[in-house]
């Protein structure tokens, strides 16, 4: 049985994403897809649905969702809180778990913190794909509910029904570690010292960060004179650095451009580009340099890591801690009486006096 789950208040460039369109950047097409994929597909295997389903991706808190006429079973993924408001009562709901939302029940997603992205899954969610996708690529017009980013009273199809809770019972923490990059391809466009000073520097994601790319404010970096700030346009991937003019270096997320004019002074590790991407306007990031080779390793490593966690998602009940939202669910408590009063053989109530007064 189908049920509709009704996006209520889209909060910050809300969207449907799913792994991308990987293998298409030849042809002028982005690669999209969610800017932390192992959470998706965490959030995903909460709910049983397959890991690459789409979810719904956003940015620094303020979605709120409605369950309409039937139950709708969703997961969260992210280091936020939620709300889940209706019937009567409201009670706090953390992130990597599902929850069931009762018809007319509302899940309200809080700030992201320290990080800037969340993602909300849906049980039994189905869209048509673009290029093998359902991921939104806005400049584009692909993917997504007719190409656009989530706007209030846009609904979701998605399967009806109540199941056992999930969680995952070690939530990943964020990672403070330097962002690692490969040198290249147009690093001989710096200096030594400019290359030291990126590799030694102390940058700020800047408030010009989405889901194409974050500037970083920070040391600024010199082109070698006779070489210039501009290249012939050449391919950019997810992870490339450009370095316009101004010196302040520019980090391509999964929405980018397939091709640039900026020297590239470095790429970002596929392992560490998601842990990247999430990290919040303000927040500090150090950048080391390593080989293909550990690179390579590197995201052999992050997948081992993603299926661990995978395996680590228990039923809710297992983990030995209270679930206040099922106790809140049911009527507990009937026939509350006052303690306080005594009832007299006509079946009226009378208030006790008070002892210490009595005793005056």
């Amino acid at each position: 049985m189908s049920a509709w789950l009704e996006i209520t208040h889209p909060g910050a460039m809300a969207s449907i994403q799913d792994l991308g369109r990987p293998g298409f950047r030849r042809f002028g097409v982005a690669h999209a897809g969610a800017l932390e994929a192992g959470w998706l597909r965490v959030a995903n295997v909460l709910l049983g649905n397959v890991e690459t389903a789409p979810a719904i991706e956003f940015f620094a808190g303020g979605l709120s969702v409605r369950a309409l006429e039937l139950p709708v079973r969703v997961a969260l993924t992210g280091h936020f809180v939620a709300d889940r408001i209706g019937h009567g009562r409201r009670g706090r709901i953390a992130s990597w778990r599902s929850v069931t939302l009762a018809p007319g029940e509302t899940l309200r997603c809080g700030m992201v913190s320290p990080g800037r992205v969340g993602y909300l899954a849906v049980a039994g969610i189905d869209l048509p794909r673009q290029l093998g996708s359902a991921s939104t690529d806005a400049r584009s017009g692909f993917g997504g509910v007719d190409g656009r980013l989530l706007s209030a009273g846009v609904r979701l199809l998605a399967n009806a029904g109540v199941g056992d809770e999930r969680m995952l019972r070690n939530p990943p923490p964020f990672d403070s570690a330097p962002i690692r990059v490969v040198l290249g391809p147009q690093d001989d466009y710096f200096s030594p010292s400019s290359l030291a000073c990126f590799l030694g520097g102390d940058y700020r994601i800047s408030s010009a960060a989405d889901r194409m790319g974050m500037r970083l404010d920070g040391p600024v970096l010199r082109h070698r004179p006779e070489k210039g700030g501009e290249i012939v346009s050449d391919a950019t991937l997810p992870g490339s650095i450009q370095v316009p003019g101004q010196g302040q270096p520019i980090v391509l997320l999964a929405d980018a451009q397939t091709a640039g004019g900026y020297p590239k002074i470095a790429t970002v590790i596929s392992a560490d580009l998601p842990r990247l991407a999430v990290l919040a306007p303000g927040q500090r990031v150090r950048f080391t340099a390593v080989s293909v080779a550990t690179a390579e390793r590197a995201a052999m490593a992050r997948e081992a890591a993603v299926r661990a966690q995978i395996a680590d998602i228990q039923p809710l009940a297992e983990t030995g801690e209270i679930d206040s939202q099922a106790i809140y669910a049911v009527n507990l408590i009937s026939g509350v009486i006052d303690a306080c009063a005594v009832e007299t053989a006509a079946g009226a109530e009378l208030p006790v006096a008070n002892s210490r007064e009595e005793n005056r």
